[in-house]
């Protein structure tokens, strides 16, 4: 530590525990409580002084007794705004002492009197809007009680009564009775007047902690509404998603279904009717499936115990797995096209989340080709590697065709890829070849975190 280093000094760590530097402001009101507390110290005040009267002990004083109410009630008044005026109240209650003390030194010497002065530092130290003003104000306070004890020792009767009442006691071999009497003094008058600025620091710090826990608390629900808002998000776009190429998927193979029975109906050939038969059949197929798998996505919203796996037996979940796409892949051969499939290193490590979206973008891809492209031939490779610096699932689907005119459709099975894509930190790949044909390549890194979809899709 240099000798600049005030941070971990004396004076820094005094600092640092009134929090000097501290904006924070403990709001104070006027309450039915204070009201309370001010009357039942008013009340014992007036007891106690009454009782001390009737033993004799004011006979020394010659003030009236008014005065001396009058004393008590002020004093007790200044507790019901000690909260909502800290400071202005703490000052008041020094002067109050000190005016008493020199006038009215028996009032001033009552428990409850003292106790009214205690509560009122205490406050001041408690409830100050302004650590720093706190410092000066209770700081000036202490070392003017203490500049008044001393005065009184001084220059005042202060030494000459404590002779007095002391001439008669044999006092300590090491320490005499007036010395003792003065170090005892001091020690409670600092005892009292540390302990209210001390304890009531300690109870603004107890404040300021329960603020900040209710700011963080309030935080917390803060952004676990907005958690729980994008969750819905996702949950829109997800569905949204699997809505697009479930229907996509279907709507193309029956189109192509019915675009191929009907031009068989047209020739008129008698071995045309078989192939327009099962043309037809393959679209109530489709057409059904199709249905199928919109009831069961919609009935993931509707039915809790779709999430849960409890859902009825027959039920297709709308989540389909690897397994699945062989018959991805043959339907897309049933509707004319000639699909080849290879399949690269140990696939069956595959996550089944990323192995369901790698089925959702070979269905999609292949819905692409069937509406936009003149393509016959369609390569589907998915390739898994371990043993590269970083573990990754790579799906590529690429095809011979060329765009058909007249086809354009919204982007919106494209941009459903990215999304799948950027959900899982993969890499996209999706534009025309440079020989001929469109290819569509993913590349899912293994160990990469899901990503919120409502960020990914901005």
């Amino acid at each position: 530590m240099t000798a600049h280093d005030t941070t971990t000094g004396p004076p820094g760590r005094l600092a640092t525990f009134f929090a000097t530097d501290d904006d924070w402001e403990r709001e104070g009101s006027i309450t039915l409580g204070d009201w309370l507390v001010g009357a039942t110290v008013l009340v014992a005040s007036l007891v106690t002084l009454e009782l001390i009267r009737g033993v004799g002990t004011l006979d020394s004083s010659d003030a009236p007794t008014w005065v001396e109410w009058l004393t008590v009630i002020s004093g007790a008044v200044l507790l019901v705004f000690r909260r909502r005026f800290p400071l202005t109240i703490a000052l008041l209650a020094g002067l109050h002492m000190f005016v008493t003390g020199v006038w009215l030194p028996m009032v001033m010497g009552l428990l409850p009197m003292q106790i009214i002065y205690f509560v009122a530092f205490f406050a001041g130290a408690a409830w100050a809007r302004r650590r720093r003003d706190m410092v000066i104000v209770m700081g000036l306070i202490t070392l003017f009680m203490f500049a008044w004890l001393s005065w009184q020792y001084a220059v005042g009767s202060g030494f000459d009564e404590i002779r007095e009442s002391t001439e008669d006691s044999e006092g300590s071999s090491l320490i005499g009775p007036v010395t003792a009497y003065i170090l005892l003094t001091t020690v409670i008058n600092l005892l009292y007047f540390f302990g209210a600025i001390v304890g009531g620091q300690v109870a603004w710090r107890g404040a300021r902690q329960r603020a900040e826990l209710a700011e963080q608390a309030e935080t917390i629900a803060a952004q676990s509404t907005q958690l729980q808002r994008r969750a819905v998000i996702d949950e829109r776009l997800r569905i949204a998603r699997e809505l697009h190429d479930v229907v996509a998927h279907h709507v193309s193979v029956v189109g192509v279904q019915a675009a191929a029975g009907r031009k068989l109906l047209e020739r008129g050939r008698p071995g045309d009717i078989d192939g327009a038969a099962e043309a037809l059949g393959n679209v109530e197929a489709s057409a059904r499936e199709g249905v199928t798998q919109m009831r069961s996505l919609l009935g993931t919203l509707r039915d809790p115990a779709v999430d849960s796996g409890t859902e009825p037996e027959g039920v297709r979940r709308p989540e389909p797995r690897l397994a699945d796409l062989p018959a991805l892949l043959d339907g897309a051969r049933e509707s004319g096209l000639r699909v080849g499939y290879e399949a690269v290193g140990p696939v069956e490590v595959l996550p089944v989340p990323v192995a369901h979206s790698v089925y959702r973008i070979v269905q999609e891809a292949l819905a692409n080709v069937r509406r936009h492209s003149t393509a016959d031939r369609v390569q589907v490779v998915l390739r898994i590697d371990q043993a590269a610096a970083s573990a990754y699932a790579e799906v590529e689907i690429t095809d011979n065709g060329r765009p058909r005119h007249g086809t354009s459709g919204s982007g919106l099975g494209l941009l459903g890829v990215r999304e799948r894509a950027a959900a899982r930190r993969a890499e996209v790949d999706i534009g025309p070849r440079a020989v001929q044909g469109f290819r569509v390549r993913v590349r899912f890194p293994l160990d990469a975190p899901v990503a919120s979809l409502a960020g990914a899709a901005r």
